[in-house]
């Protein structure tokens, strides 16, 4: 839209709109088709050259020595279908996977996780493949390995380079879908700039309109720009100004709804709402249908599955067998640290709370001084230079060290070696009255640390962003997240005191 025209915005103040590009900035439209087939290409390309270099180093290269688990040298032609049948196979897996979507082709570290995950898979069930159907002649097993080390390797360094290629200017800005909200609020802004702090999405914000109401409760910041009143939505898609409406503005009726709905269909642009009534677990939403009607709500977290518990509870016994057979000789050291600057025990227990609610005791090395429990900071979170803490208490803290006789509680089931920090029976009570969607928390079993501590939100720190944090890892659970937590926790020492 090359004309400029201006509208009275709900404060009848006069908001001049700025011009819009109708169009991509090049004259050649680079369709997502084309990068698609383009990637599709050259992955099977690279996937069959992996598996034949994968041959060379099984078979021909010398470097890895004859054994007997074949009969006879195989020769190329004999294993040609199967290198065939791989390739075709590992793509597969891919498409399953979404490799192919076009948002991922300017996203480096999502490419990367599915072509590790997709060959991993693929390793194992052309293995199990090969062994049901008997293959003639047989794979060798060394063959998968190198072949699986070279085809990933490859795929790592050709997708780099497309992805590289895929950043420029010229690729990017066809690659990016143009964003337009009509209303504004707080998750629109919280979008907005996550869109534009991050280079790789494939998004673009082009801008926004008000509602029919005009603005409700927000206003757009001076970044972004407004395009028109709302009656200008149609010209802008009808120029093809923006490829997804997002409607941040839940006041408007059903009927103004449905009408936007429609119009968009109409000029074939994506219809997207930002669920602005689900102030929790947004990222679960999904819509399901009872009976033929559709519903949306909060889906199950991850660790509502059964499977998912029993694996995590597994990980939860072996790691604490093996942290208290390694942390005994630590902790008698540690204790006897404790004794000589302080008199008493050097166990500490404390009420918590743990998964629904329920109540346990914690145990932890003392790191305090004698009595430092019943002083005026009973109910106050640690400090800096806190005066209860002892001088070996400061050390311990520091590295978690005071933490390790919960391995016992991750023992007994009171806790897991990953999740939310345990809070104590006042802290919960008051917290829960005074921070939304705090005790949902409680979902998972409380943990040793968690990625609220290793992003250092623990002690005195902002407690809203420490729940933030804790609802953050209950959606987005996996076993890889808990190891990257694990490794973290001796890493970071953030506000560790």
């Amino acid at each position: 839209m090359n004309e400029k025209s201006t509208i009275l915005n709900s404060n009848d103040q006069e908001t001049k709109t700025p011009s819009v590009s109708t169009g991509n900035k090049f004259p050649w439209q680079l369709t997502a088709e084309f990068v698609v087939t383009m990637a599709l290409f050259g992955d099977a390309l690279v996937i069959f050259a992996g598996l034949i270099l994968g041959f060379w180093v099984r078979f021909d290269s010398g470097l890895i020595p004859w054994s007997f688990d074949l009969k006879i040298l195989p020769k190329f032609f004999d294993y040609f279908y199967l290198l065939v049948m791989g390739t075709v196979f590992l793509l597969g897996t891919f498409s399953y996977l979404r490799l192919y979507n076009r948002n991922c082709f300017i996203r480096y570290f999502r490419i990367a996780r599915v072509l590790v995950q997709g060959t991993i898979f693929w390793l194992f069930a052309y293995l199990a493949v090969s062994l049901i159907l008997k293959f003639d002649p047989p794979i060798s097993r060394l063959f998968m390995l190198s072949s699986f080390v070279c085809v990933l390797v490859a795929l790592l360094a050709w997708r780099f380079v497309l992805f590289k290629i895929m950043r420029l200017g010229f690729f990017s800005v066809n690659l990016r879908q143009r964003v337009l909200f009509v209303g504004w609020g707080k998750e629109a802004e919280q979008l907005q700039k996550e869109i534009r702090n991050d280079y790789s999405h494939p998004y673009e914000i082009l801008g926004c309109v008000p509602s029919p109401q005009g603005w409700q409760y927000h206003q757009p910041p001076p970044s972004v720009s407004v395009l028109g009143d709302y009656h200008s939505l149609p010209d802008l898609l009808e120029k093809r100004c923006a490829d997804i409406v997002i409607l941040a503005d839940l006041y408007m009726n059903m009927g103004e709804i449905i009408g936007m709905v429609n119009l968009c269909e109409m000029k074939f642009a994506q219809f997207k709402v930002i669920p602005s009534y689900f102030q929790i677990l947004s990222s679960r939403l999904r819509l399901e249908t009872i009976s033929g009607v559709p519903v949306l709500g909060v889906s199950e977290l991850p660790l509502d599955r059964f499977s998912n518990r029993l694996i995590k509870r597994v990980i939860d016994i072996v790691g604490a067998l093996v942290g208290l057979s390694l942390s005994i000789p630590l902790i008698a050291v540690l204790g006897m640290m404790i004794s000589r600057e302080s008199s008493g025990p050097i166990f500490f227990d404390q009420e918590r709370i743990g998964r629904n609610g329920r109540k346990f005791k914690m145990y932890k090395l003392r790191s305090m001084k004698m009595g430092a429990d019943k002083t005026d900071h009973i109910n106050q979170s640690t400090l800096r230079n806190d005066p209860r803490i002892l001088r070996c208490g400061t050390f311990m803290r520091k590295w978690n060290l005071d933490e390790t006789p919960q391995f016992w509680n991750v023992l007994k089931g009171d806790m897991s070696l990953v999740g939310p920090r345990p809070e104590r029976s006042f802290h919960s009570e008051m917290l829960s009255s005074q921070i939304p969607h705090y005790n949902v928390r409680y979902f998972s079993y409380p943990g040793i640390t968690g990625w609220a501590q290793v992003n250092g939100f623990r002690g005195d720190t902002d407690l809203r962003e420490r729940v933030n944090c804790d609802l953050y890892y209950l959606e987005n659970w996996s076993i890889g997240l808990d190891i990257r937590i694990m490794i973290m926790t001796f890493l970071r020492q953030k506000n560790a005191y």
